[in-house]
């Protein structure tokens, strides 16, 4: 990357980053539908942010939040 590129305004960066074939591929990458699960969780169980601190304890509340999606995916699952 040239100096001028370096010290460039970030809209002028993007533009060089887009005129690149690998530039393009990475950002074409962003394209990607985020996995619906977690729009889900967020979304329909109202699950936004840990209640919890430290990683053991995050670990097993995220274990709680997820064993509550799947068993509501089994109950709508059974009854269709």
């Amino acid at each position: 990357m040239s100096r001028n590129l370096q010290t460039a305004d970030p809209l002028v960066k993007m533009a060089w980053k887009l005129k690149t074939q690998s530039g393009r591929v990475l950002y074409g990458k962003r394209k990607s539908t985020v996995e619906p699960v977690f729009g889900i969780i967020k979304q329909v169980l109202g699950f936004r942010q840990f209640s919890l601190r430290g990683l053991e304890a995050v670990t097993d509340e995220w274990k709680l939040v997820t064993m509550a999606f799947n068993l509501k995916r089994m109950h709508v699952l059974a009854a269709g």
